[in-house]
């Protein structure tokens, strides 16, 4: 019999939580701060300039696992929100910065994220919060290990 912690059942557990997971924190943070509606790809974007400071567009894509235009794109849309700015850099590079306003939206998002987090957090028993926090180490791993693929 397989065990329930080995690779393909674990994964067939575990990957349909992930996108739900996040999505639900996404949104009930943005009601909680009453954020508005950015999507997942420019708060990444932005986690990222807000981390590690200006970058080249194609240093985002690679950072981000994303096609160049699909950074394009996300680039367009947020400079027309005035979330990033866009600078000459040496030669003919542009340097992408995240403005201000995002960053100050990115500190919103974080402690509703937190918030949100902490309340559900509540709901739950000590077992598992200790399992979640037990847990924390191994989805660094993780998220390395897809990194590496």
């Amino acid at each position: 019999m397989t065990s329930p912690t080995s690779g393909a059942p674990l994964a067939r557990r575990l990957g349909p939580l992930l996108g739900p997971l996040r999505r639900t924190v996404l949104r009930r943070s943005r009601d909680l701060a009453a954020l508005p509606d950015l999507p997942e790809a420019q708060v990444e974007l932005l986690r990222v300039l807000a981390d590690d400071g200006p970058q080249s567009p194609s240093g985002l894509a690679d950072r981000l696992h994303l096609a160049r235009p699909t950074i394009s794109n996300l680039l367009r849309t947020m400079t027309s929100a005035g979330l990033v700015d866009r600078s000459p850099g040496a030669g003919r590079a542009v340097a992408v910065s995240a403005t201000g306003h995002a960053l100050e939206l990115l500190r919103r998002y974080d402690a509703a994220s937190a918030r949100t987090l902490e309340r559900a957090l509540g709901h739950l028993d000590a077992g598992d919060r200790a399992a979640l926090a037990a847990a924390l180490p191994a989805l660094d791993r993780l998220l390395a290990a897809l990194g590496d693929d």
